[in-house]
């Protein structure tokens, strides 16, 4: 579990393909403190570290075919920025939202728009997924809790201050960039709840 709150956005420093997986060796500042099988968010998807080189300050992970199918990673390079952040302990104050780590689907950056000191970014989705975001509530963009403006069905904006447009990689966003989406996880259960709800609802007006 997470709370979106990145640590650093840090770079790729290789990557191998093996099969259909991708091993992923990033560079961070935090190395030292990291153990083999420990969860780190990488663009809010969940992986564990398989590997560490304190000398070099490296570590490395792997993605399996179907997290590349259906996040960003597969798009990476070398050099690319990746937000990073370890999951949370249980006496670590909860500054952004429940976070799992799990993607819901990829959205694509449609409009980036500076406002005399913080920036606006428009990101649109496959609304047919059945996933929503509702006005001021919490989404998970490139594993960054943030807070959403302007929703619509498909699409919303969101608001992003200084700090975070420097600490992680939403200064490198542009037009058409593709970012991970994870949804908040309880309006996630309430729309799966309301769903089978209205379903039956309907069955029953049907009998009659």
């Amino acid at each position: 579990m997470f709370s979106g709150i990145v640590e650093e956005a840090a770079p790729v420093v290789s990557l191998k393909k093996e099969k259909e997986n991708l091993h992923i060796t990033m560079q961070c500042s935090f190395v030292n403190q990291l153990k083999i099988d420990q969860s780190v968010s990488h663009n809010g998807v969940c992986l564990t570290v398989v590997k560490i080189d304190k000398k070099a300050k490296t570590y490395t992970v792997t993605a399996i075919k179907e997290t590349l199918e259906k996040t960003n990673l597969g798009l990476l390079k070398k050099g690319s920025k990746v937000n990073l952040e370890r999951s949370m302990t249980m006496d670590k104050l909860l500054d952004g939202h429940l976070v799992q780590g799990h993607v819901d689907q990829t959205a694509t950056c449609t409009a980036v728009k500076e406002a005399d000191g913080s920036w606006y970014y428009t990101f649109e989705y496959d609304k047919k997924r059945g996933n929503i975001t509702v006005e001021k509530g919490s989404v998970s963009v490139n594993g960054v809790s943030l807070t959403v403006v302007n929703s619509k069905p498909g699409k919303f904006d969101v608001a992003i201050i200084p700090f975070t447009y420097e600490v992680t990689n939403f200064h490198q966003f542009k037009k058409g960039t593709v970012v991970n989406l994870e949804f908040d996880v309880i309006g996630k259960y309430i729309q799966k709840i309301m769903a089978g709800y209205l379903e039956g609802m309907e069955k029953k007006m049907k009998k009659k």
